[in-house]
């Protein structure tokens, strides 16, 4: 099971790839959970095709949030005991029929098979992280603009008026973000190849831009440093407002 920061997961296969040549009764199976595109996925699959090795690939995809036990459960050991992201999985050979722990390993994960195409689960994860991971790019740059303008209590009270749904998932997803964002510049490049390879919009996909905003995010502000389990900035959309801008200002003197 293969689950790395998109950049390594390649070299990941091919690792496993190079030392997968080993005689047994039993296929290997080897699941990609990475955020990769359809297109990346694919040439991981030819990989270990064109190895020629007794190896089953599966793409799949991790969607929502890490496991959690839910509140009322004390017995772990249940799957049901525990909410669970989604993992769609895809390809000619269904993780269910793994012996001989397959279907366990699917019931536990809450895997769902939803396609025999190598690239549906990965573009189901893409299209999905699109509108997520990418309308947080988007509310990156409009509250880091309104905060440079000194507009942004304004901004906030407006979309509380007018947009309150809107305003809950901005105020939701800008501080959960900084800890992440070194991982998604990569993700928003995968995405940006899926809409350009397997969507055709190959002129007029943002997500190249939304992948420079989490750079900057990651390597040019203070936020860059957050880790998940200890936060001490940007835990608010106004701090992450402040600390975008106070990195454009850095940015801007180095050009200068």
């Amino acid at each position: 099971m293969s689950i790395v920061p998109p950049r390594d997961a390649i070299a990941t296969a091919e690792r496993v790839a190079k030392v997968s040549n080993t005689k047994r009764d039993k296929p290997l199976y080897y699941l990609d959970m990475n955020a990769v595109s359809p297109k990346l996925v694919r040439s991981i699959s030819e990989l270990f095709a064109a190895a020629g090795h007794n190896v089953r690939f599966i793409d799949g995809a991790v969607i929502g949030s890490a496991p959690s036990l839910n509140d009322d459960q004390a017995d772990s050991s249940k799957p049901e005991a525990w909410k669970r992201p989604g993992i769609p999985m895809s390809g000619p050979h269904p993780l269910k029929d793994a012996e001989p722990s397959g279907a366990h390993l699917a019931n536990t994960l809450g895997a769902r098979h939803i396609s025999d195409e190598i690239g549906a689960a990965s573009g189901l994860k893409m299209s999905f992280a699109g509108l997520t991971k990418g309308f947080t790019g988007l509310a990156i740059q409009s509250f880091t603009t309104a905060h440079r303008l000194g507009v942004l209590p304004e901004l906030q009270q407006h979309l509380q008026q007018y947009s309150p749904k809107t305003f809950e998932l901005v105020n939701a997803s800008m501080p959960k973000m900084p800890p992440k964002a070194y991982r998604w510049v990569r993700e928003m490049e995968e995405i940006d190849a899926t809409l350009a390879e397997d969507g055709g919009f190959k002129e007029e996909s943002i997500f190249g831009g939304i992948a420079r905003t989490y750079d900057l995010v990651a390597h040019g502000t203070d936020l860059g440093q957050e880790k998940t389990d200890r936060r001490n900035r940007g835990k608010t959309a106004e701090d992450v407002a402040l600390l975008m801008s106070e990195g454009i200002e850095r940015r801007k003197e180095k050009m200068d």
